[in-house]
């Protein structure tokens, strides 16, 4: 049995069933407005040989800039992806749309990018934005039309576009389809938002946690969305799962670890794993504000060859 994500056990498999006239899409981003901002050209940090290494940061009570406070002892960064963790797809009853939402944690980074965001992609570390399931009944995989789904994936853009982001990661768990009379997941949905968020943002991150129905619907109407996205990656920490994308190994991390968690053993296992079979991302979760070097060091002695240092 793999190790639940989050600390949260697993729903059970959704219902698959073909969808009603519910439409979802359109209208509003929760938060302050800020002006549009372009993400700097990173500084360039140390060459390091070896897979991307990805850190979700549960933004409620770490700070962001953890990310980039770990160094490899021979020179480099040792995390190139930052994920803020996570804003939402939210509903919205009287209009029955979903819109994107930020929790206060989330507006308070993005609207403090100068000192929560810029530095990190200064040093050459990519920041994206995580968004999740909120329990409205409101998800990726439920959009009834191409038009709502277009209109969310604009909200994403937007949101990437306004605070300098450097692209979008999809997290499609608890949106408890069906919640608030919405519709259960579609076919053609995901589809039509990943393929919109790419006309959006041709040249910016879109990764895939390979997780909830959405994950499961990469094809439709002779589409395949496969090889959209940037990376993917298994959502079950402390396990070895490939996921079933058609990217190509560098772009897969079937490797996913708890930072602090996950034993350290594990992680340097999972580690020589990704080198050995020629993987070419690591992914850890809950990176907090503890001196993690230790755990960090576990697995970045076998992906790099090298120590980790935490500098506060």
């Amino acid at each position: 049995m793999f190790t639940p994500i989050r600390n949260t056990v697993r729903t059970a498999a959704l219902t698959l069933s073909a969808v009603t006239a519910l439409v979802l899409g359109t209208t509003v981003t929760t938060g302050t407005a800020a002006t549009p901002a372009t993400a700097p050209a990173p500084a360039p940090a140390p060459a390091k040989q070896g897979p991307t290494s990805v850190a979700y940061i549960e933004v409620n009570n770490n700070s962001m800039l953890n990310a980039g406070k770990y160094t490899l002892a021979r020179g480099g960064n040792v995390f190139d992806i930052a994920v803020i963790f996570a804003a939402n797809i939210n509903y919205d009853t009287a209009t029955k749309t979903a819109y994107l939402h930020f929790n206060d944690n989330v507006q308070r980074v993005l609207d403090n990018a100068a000192t929560q965001i810029r530095p990190l992609q200064q040093k050459g570390i990519k920041v994206v934005l995580s968004v999740l399931g909120n329990h409205q009944g409101a998800g990726f995989a439920n959009f009834t039309s191409q038009q709502s789904a277009s209109a969310f994936a604009h909200q994403m853009s937007d949101a990437v576009r306004t605070y300098g982001l450097d692209g979008i990661d999809f997290d499609d768990e608890y949106a408890e389809y069906g919640n608030n009379a919405t519709a259960q997941p579609n076919a053609g949905s995901f589809v039509h938002l990943v393929t919109a968020l790419r006309a959006d943002m041709p040249d910016k991150i879109i990764s895939l946690y390979n997780i909830g129905p959405a994950a499961s619907r990469l094809s439709y109407g002779g589409i395949d969305i496969s090889s959209t996205f940037d990376y993917a990656w298994n959502p079950y920490y402390g396990s070895w799962q490939v996921p079933r994308i058609a990217l190509p190994k560098s772009k897969l991390s079937p490797a996913a670890v708890e930072i602090g968690r996950t034993p350290r053993s594990t992680a340097a296992d999972l580690a020589r794993r990704t080198v050995s079979e020629g993987y070419g991302v690591y992914l850890t979760y809950n990176l907090d504000n503890t001196d993690r070097s230790a755990d960090i060091t576990a697995f970045t002695r076998e992906l790099y060859g090298s120590d980790a240092v935490h500098t506060p």
